[in-house]
C-alpha cells in the first residue's frame, strides 16, 4: 500500500503561483511513477502532469505546458507541482497519483493507469 497526502493548495489571484506537494509513505517511493490530475466542478478528472520514477522523464497537458513544472525528491518521498501564471480555469481539486513502475522509466497520462490516489487539495484562482 502507498498512502499519498497532498498539501499546498489555496486561494491565489490570477497570475500568481502555488506549489503543491504530495508526500508518499508505505512503499519504496523511488520505484513509483507519479502524476497530478485535477477535477473542476461538473467536469471529469483530467491529466495535468506526470513524472517517471527517476524524474528523468516528464509530460504535461497542453493547457499547463510552460506554466507548471512537476518534480520529485525521492529522498523525501515527495512529488511537487510548481504552478506559475495561474489562471481562473486552473481552479480545481488537484490529486496526486502513484503506480508501481518497476524502474521502467515511463510516465503515465491516464487516470486508470494509476493505483493509488491522494484525497486532493483545492486550488482556487480568482480573476
Amino acid at each position: 500500500q502507498v498512502q499519498l497526502v497532498e498539501s499546498g493548495g489555496g486561494l491565489v489571484q490570477a497570475g500568481g503561483s502555488l506549489r503543491l506537494s504530495c508526500a508518499a509513505s508505505g512503499r519504496a517511493f523511488n520505484g513509483y511513477a507519479m502524476g497530478w490530475f485535477r477535477q473542476a466542478p461538473g467536469k471529469e478528472r483530467e491529466f495535468v502532469a506526470a513524472i517517471s520514477w527517476s524524474g528523468g522523464s516528464t509530460n504535461y497537458a497542453d493547457s499547463v505546458k510552460g506554466r507548471f513544472t512537476i518534480s520529485r525528491d525521492n529522498a523525501k518521498n515527495t512529488v511537487y507541482l510548481q504552478m506559475n501564471s495561474l489562471k481562473p480555469e486552473d481552479t480545481a481539486v488537484y490529486y496526486c497519483a502513484a503506480r508501481a513502475d518497476y524502474y521502467s522509466g515511463n510516465y503515465y497520462r491516464k487516470a486508470y493507469e494509476y493505483t493509488y490516489w491522494g484525497q486532493g487539495t483545492q486550488v482556487t484562482v480568482s480573476s
